[in-house]
Order: C-alpha cells, then structure tokens, then sequence
C-alpha cells in the first residue's frame, strides 16, 4: 500500500518532535512516523536521573561547548565538502544561539513545566522527571494535527518513496519534505541502532562512523579494588586534552562512570592522557608542607588517609600511583596529577551518547541531504558531540527546530 502526505518526521525523539511541531505551528500537516511501541524512549530513560533540559549560561559559551564534524572516516559522496552552501561548525553553533538554554526553558514552561536551576547550572523540571512534560508535548501535537504512527519501522527509499514494516504490513509513503530524526547509535534497544546508515550510503550522503561519546572507561582494577566497586570519587579534578572537570565520577566494577569522567571522555577516548587531581583544594606547596611532617608510627596508607580525608582518593593514589615516591615534591607532583589508567572506552550500548553520523558537508545549511533534496536530518544523526549537562537534549531540540523550519519554507509555510 502506498500514500502521499505533505510532511513526514521518522523518529519520536526530541529532535523529531520538535521539527514536527515546527511544522505544525507553521500550518503543514505532519505525520509522524516511529519504530518503537512508544515515543522518545532514550528521552523517558534520561528523565529518570532527573531530565537536565539544558544549561544556563550565555549563548556562546553554550555553543562552544557543541563540536561537529569531527569524527572522520567520512564515507559516501566522494565530493563532499565542495560546494559552499555546506553545512559547517560555525553554522550549527549558529542554530544553537537561536535556540539555546532560554528558548529551550520558554519553550518547556510553555508546556506548563516548572524548571529550576542547580547549582553548576543545571537545569531540570521541579517534578524531576520526563513523562509529565513528554505527555503535554504529545498532546499539545495531537491538537495541532500531527499524526503519530508507532511501530513503524522505516527501512529504506524505493525511488521517491520511503517505505516501512507496520503493524498492517509494507507501506510506501511519498512526502513533500522528510525530517529524519532517527538518532545516532548508542543505547539501541531504546530504538537508535544505526540501521538507516547503509540506506544513506546507498544514495550518497557521507556518514561518518559511530564512536561512543559520554561513556565511561574500562579498568582493570586490582582485586583490593573489588570493596569499593560502586562507590562515588568526590572533590577530584580530572583533565584530558583541553577538556577538565571538577564533577563527581564512580569506581564501577569494571571501569570509572559518571558525569565528572563524561566531561572529558572525548579527549580520553581520542588518545589524551587523563590526569586526577586528588587534592584541588591544595596548592602543590600546601601538599608538600603537610608531607613534609613525620610520619611517626603510622602506616603509609592511614598516613595518607590524615592528608587527603578521603580513603578511596587514597586507594587511587595506592592503585595508579605506585611506586609511591618517597620525597616530598615528588609524591606532591603525584598526588596533584595522578595518572588515570585506563583500557580504553566502554561501548556504545552502554554510551550515554554517539559521535559520528551524517557528515557536516553532506548537509546544507538547512541540515538537506545533498545527496536527497527535500530531505532534512536532525538531532543524534548529525556528526556533533557534546558533554553532558544539558548540551545533548537542547542540541536535539535545535537542530529540530530547524529542520522543521527548512522543510516548512520548503513547502511555502512560514513559521507563525
């Protein structure tokens, strides 16, 4: 069976919602295409640590935060990146000053969501959860006109069509413009798992492998490790690169997780070494005055126990820093910049987040595949990455946003 519809959005992320009601707002009638039995699953899964919509900070420094293009590899058209209306990191650091952290927080009160701001900047929903505002989302496109259809699995162009298995079968649907917003490739059962690149690759847009982003690392920890496994390292700073963090990490089972290793796990993955700052409250002076004490009775472990305050910064220190070195400034220089040992990053099933996807100059400025005009692509599909905190889901709504507004100019609809 086949049919023709003025707007199609495949995926029912943020990225695909957002380009959707872009368009509804705009008056075109949208359909809404997703593969799984309910919408925005990966969105739902990251409210339940909170939903942290977006960042507070000003524009720029937002922006700054977002690389694209970086990844690499790039396959498909093999002149890709010649024609001067490409899609660039100036640009989609552009679309995230149109819509960045204030526009994001208008628009999620205008779902009749209260936000509040932590204390890094943070920003949540007071109720700290995702399904309150997913559902007045939802429902405020129903009443727009958008047409959500779940368990439609897009698998790939036939010609001008784009078909689909559905719960009734093959389908083909025309459209006069598609936004593609299928996400990238980490945690896949929750629906992103990569399997539009080859359709893609088929008709010549660049896509750029995936890598995981936003993960943590495997370590192989030493079995006086094994107690701690679970526990939270706080009051560290780690830097990797250009990156640095002064956010809490954990000592997992078979690696280091969380938001402070996040923070600079592109660099780390990319081959800088990290370091760890076990005492960034003390200058390296400080440390050397309170070493430089005798020792007395004490073993070397409750020793530094007195020092650091902390017995798992401690058991760090006893882990990737031996052989301890007996002299003062030696073990100073040590503490201050522990190397962090690492065997390489986790996966992307277990990634919070993707890098790679389509190309940069596979794209126009209006996020249009060059390769298939009057088709637009948004959200994790894109080769950008960002760290946590907020950058990932505005960067989702951004790129959304516009194109959702392309692909209604497109269609001779103006936004209202």
């Amino acid at each position: 069976m086949s049919e023709a519809v003025p707007a199609l959005v495949i995926g029912a992320g943020p990225a695909g919602l957002m380009a959707a009601e872009t368009m509804a707002t705009a008056g075109v009638p949208v359909v809404v295409a997703e593969a799984m039995p309910t919408p925005a699953r990966k969105f739902l899964m990251a409210g339940k640590s909170g939903l942290n919509l977006t960042r507070d900070e000003p524009p720029d420094a937002f922006a700054a935060r977002v690389t694209g293009g970086l990844s690499g590899g790039e396959s498909g058209s093999p002149d890709a990146g010649q024609c001067g209306t490409d899609f660039s990191q100036d640009d989609l650091r552009a679309i995230l000053r149109g819509f960045g952290p204030e526009r994001v927080m208008d628009w999620a009160r205008g779902l009749g969501t209260e936000l509040f701001t932590g204390s890094t900047g943070r920003v949540f929903p007071v109720g700290m959860k995702a399904s309150p505002l997913l559902r007045a989302w939802l429902a405020r496109l129903g009443g727009m006109g958008a047409e959500l259809r779940t368990r439609w699995r897009w698998t790939g162009f036939a010609g001008d069509a784009l078909c689909f298995e559905t719960p009734d079968g093959p389908r083909a649907v025309t459209s006069g413009v598609t936004v593609l917003a299928l996400g990238g490739a980490s945690w896949p059962r929750l629906g992103s798992d990569a399997a539009w690149v080859p359709w893609l690759q088929a008709v010549g847009a660049g896509v750029a492998p995936f890598r995981p982003a936003n993960m943590g690392f495997r370590v192989n920890w030493s079995p006086q490790m094994a107690p701690l496994a679970g526990c939270a390292v706080k009051g560290t700073a780690l830097s990797a690169g250009d990156l640095s963090s002064r956010g809490e990490w954990v000592v997992a089972r078979h690696g280091i997780e969380g938001g402070g290793i996040y923070e600079i796990a592109a660099a780390l993955r990319d081959g800088a070494p990290g370091t760890v700052d076990l005492a960034p409250g003390l200058t390296a002076q400080a440390l050397v005055g309170r070493l430089a004490r005798p020792r007395g009775r004490l073993s070397v472990g409750n020793w530094l126990r007195r020092i650091l305050g902390d017995p798992l910064k401690v058991a760090l220190l006893m882990e990737w820093g031996r052989p301890l070195p007996a002299e003062p400034a030696a073990l100073a220089a040590r503490i201050k910049a522990l190397p962090l040992r690492h065997a390489g990053p986790m996966g992307l099933d277990r990634a919070i987040s993707s890098a790679g996807g389509i190309t940069l100059p596979a794209l126009t400025r209006d996020l249009e595949l060059r390769a298939r005009p009057r088709v637009f692509a948004a959200g994790e599909m894109l080769d950008w990455e960002a760290p946590t905190g907020g950058y990932l889901l505005t960067t989702c709504l951004a790129t959304g946003r516009h194109a959702g507004l392309a692909a209604a100019a497109r269609l001779g609809h103006a936004p209202v």
